[in-house]
């Protein structure tokens, strides 16, 4: 079955993947081999996207049904993930000025997988929002998502505002988007630039040492 999921959404065949992963669920497959199919899935998309056989919309498709693919296993996942400790604590949201959400969203179901308790604040987010939250949940890492050439500047301003508060020595800040890179990072004043979803995963394991 699992074999099967990874196919249909690899292949774009967004109503039939939804349909079995609700399918898998309801009779009882575990969660984590749902998200599982939907990790190696994205893999091959991205592999496509990279060979130039899938383009954007493909890439907004494979996006919309990840999230449609996480909100059915969220509830299962919370039940069974009950007691247990987290990986690490993210919050995450695309900055303010922006309202890209496709990359943002991997990240997160990418986190999820590899049992992170994701906080997602959606998109055009203000430094304010970020510092109110990071405030409240006190997580391991912000991540911050931006396709556009403002978000460099929204980025610095949260990261400086975050500082202001008194809560920058405390979190690890992550940035990706298509225009982001190592330099962009140092502008902004970031810990490190994730290239991908993979890189993100790789980048918060590293700073909560799987916990």
């Amino acid at each position: 079955m699992k074999e099967k999921l990874v196919t249909l959404i690899a292949d774009m065949e967004e109503e039939a993947a939804i349909k079995m992963a609700q399918e898998m669920v309801d009779s009882g497959v575990d969660p984590n081999v749902v998200l599982d199919a939907g990790r190696e899935a994205m893999t091959i998309v991205g592999q496509r996207y990279e060979a130039k056989e899938y383009f954007l919309p493909e890439l907004i498709i494979a996006g919309d049904m990840l999230k449609a693919i996480g909100d059915i296993v969220k509830p299962k996942l919370a039940e069974q993930r009950a007691g247990q400790a987290a990986a690490g604590k993210v919050v995450i949201g695309t900055v303010a000025g922006d309202i890209h959400d496709l990359g943002k969203d991997v990240v997160g179901f990418m986190l999820d997988v590899n049992h992170f308790e994701v906080h997602d604040l959606g998109v055009d987010v203000p430094a304010e929002t970020f510092v109110q939250k990071v405030a409240e949940l006190k997580p391991d890492v912000v991540g911050m998502s931006g396709f556009l050439t403002m978000a460099y500047e929204q980025m610095k301003k949260t990261v400086d505002a975050l500082q202001e508060a008194g809560l920058r020595d405390g979190v690890k800040v992550m940035i990706g988007g298509a225009i982001m890179d190592d330099a962009a990072a140092k502008f902004i004043g970031a810990d490190a630039y994730g290239a991908d979803a993979s890189a993100a995963v790789r980048l918060c394991q590293d700073w909560t040492g799987g916990k």
